[in-house]
């Protein structure tokens, strides 16, 4: 059955094509990946599906009572709320069919007998669907999956403005699930969840009997719970069944193809072309000239194959350090209150230490409190001599207006416009990105304008927050690449194990140090 059908949408945004003349249907059970590079158009694609961005052209049209659950890379949930009443609006949509199926009701006793058949029919598919989804079981069921990402740790009675950037995130995926919608759209649902909390939320998609739609550059993950990818390259969406890794072997054949046959036909266009201009002067061989170039123009040209612009990174080395970068003394992290136990850290010259920990326990304020920008709750944080360090924030500031190369200039007002332009083209960045706003850069641009800030200073020292959080695969790959190249000290925070696994030196776990029950 179809709970969606696309019909010819096509849409630009910022004058750049996002989809030409698109069409597809989306199937009850299918677990959909929706890949392509970053700017490609991917959360701009899932807002026009879910009504939230009008198409420029084109028809898109809900299966009846469908129901859509959408988590954006940038949700924001009420201040002044509790956990547990963020997660008991999910049931909102069955207490309004609730009171729909009882007003049916009460108009039940003055109905015609042909309108009480379609009367009965309506309340039997309400009363199937609030029981399917466990309406009349709300408070066991909110515990259950809170439990599951781990909410129940946090406690459900927690004001939501003092969770951490993950937790947040935990609070939208848990109400969305709760919702149990015909569609669950996730827009990079793992960003910021730790690995505990992601073997969860794989289990629970691979089960999960409605439909889902999943944009993620995690590719473990993709793997695990989609058989269905839909890929967006160049405005044009293509379905191919399997997951991730199948959908890569198959894509790469079809660009294969696609090279090929490009290739064979510019051969054949330059054949014919030879033998017209050989022939046409001619008189003798003049009608085959002209049946040449009939032949020539009937001829249906192929685009030559688009390459993809694969990121360049490098991070400029600083001069030597001191051995000792930094040193920690019964540090206890924290803010009203500690989220440690006093800590005793070194981090030494040439070092590269990744954190991990489930969210909330103080990676980021670990990292802030090291550079000198957070005061610590209690103890010392020594800096070590000549120390020249490059910064990557987790997040950057959602109402940036400046344009990508006013980001830089504003750092870097030395640099002239070429060579601004040329250090973000190194990114992956194209002259239209690099003209527009931050605001509207997809997650992955962004992320690439602001590594290009640390590039483009010399450091000794890297202290990167989640730098792989929206960046796609080849952008994540040549990270790693340059990360391992970089002769410096790095401190990574990161919840991909994969990502790092095999380069670093040490871990770093906050669950060990920390004052919470984990």
């Amino acid at each position: 059955m179809s709970v969606l059908n696309v019909e010819n949408v096509s849409h630009n945004f910022g004058g750049r094509g996002i989809l030409e003349n698109a069409s597809f249907r989306l199937l009850k059970g299918e677990h959909v990946g929706l890949v392509g590079a970053n700017g490609e158009g991917k959360s701009t694609f899932l807002k026009i599906i879910t009504g939230k961005l009008m198409p420029d052209a084109g028809k898109i049209e809900w299966a009846k009572r469908a129901t859509v659950g959408y988590l954006d890379q940038h949700t924001i949930l009420s201040k002044g709320k509790t956990i547990r009443d963020i997660l008991r609006e999910a049931f909102q949509n069955m207490f309004e069919m609730e009171t729909e199926m009882l007003q049916i009701y009460e108009r039940m006793g003055e109905a015609a007998d042909d309108q009480l058949a379609a009367m009965m029919e309506d309340v039997g598919e309400i009363q199937t669907i609030l029981e399917h989804n466990g309406f009349y079981i709300i408070d066991a069921k909110i515990d259950e999956v809170a439990n599951g990402l781990g909410l129940g740790e946090i406690g459900l009675d927690r004001d939501v403005d003092e969770l951490s950037g993950g937790q947040r995130t935990k609070v939208l995926i848990t109400k969305l699930l709760l919702q149990n919608p015909t569609i669950l759209i996730l827009d990079e649902p793992t960003n910021y969840l730790d690995a505990e909390h992601i073997r969860w939320l794989t289990e629970y998609l691979k089960n999960y009997e409605n439909v889902f739609v999943l944009v993620s550059h995690d590719i473990p993950f993709l793997n695990e719970v989609v058989n269905v990818i839909y890929h967006i390259d160049n405005t044009t969406l293509t379905r191919y069944t399997g997951n991730y890794e199948e959908f890569s072997q198959m894509n790469e054949l079809k660009r294969r193809q696609g090279e090929k046959a490009y290739e064979k036909q510019q051969k054949e266009v330059e054949r014919l072309e030879d033998f017209i201009a050989r022939n046409k002067a001619r008189f003798s061989t003049t009608g085959r000239a002209k049946s040449r170039q009939k032949q020539l123009d009937k001829m249906e040209l192929l685009e030559k194959p688009r390459e993809k612009t694969k990121p360049t990174f490098c991070f400029k080395e600083a001069r030597i350090p001191g051995r000792i970068m930094v040193q920690a003394q019964e540090l206890v992290l924290g803010y009203e209150t500690p989220l440690t136990r006093p800590l005793n850290l070194t981090l030494e010259r040439g070092q590269k230490v990744a954190i991990r920990g489930v969210n909330g326990l103080g990676k980021t304020t670990l990292l802030k409190t090291l550079l000198g920008q957070i005061t610590p709750f209690s103890g010392a944080v020594l800096l070590g001599d000549y120390l020249f360090p490059g910064y990557f924030a987790q997040e950057s500031i959602n109402s940036n207006n400046n344009t990508a190369m006013q980001e830089i200039w504003n750092d870097f007002p030395g640099l002239s416009n070429y060579e601004v332009r040329q250090a973000l083209a190194k990114c992956a960045l194209t002259t239209e990105n690099i003209e527009s706003k931050m605001v509207v850069l997809s997650g992955g641009e962004n992320a690439k304008v602001r590594l290009c800030k640390v590039m483009l200073q010399e450091n000794n020292w890297l202290v990167l927050d989640e730098p792989t959080n929206h960046l796609d695969v080849e952008a994540k790959a040549e990270l790693k690449r340059a990360l391992m190249a970089f002769n410096g000290t790095i401190l990574l925070v990161s919840h991909e194990p994969e990502f790092y696994t095999g380069w670093i030196s040490a871990v770093w776990n906050l669950e060990e140090w920390t004052t919470k029950v984990v």
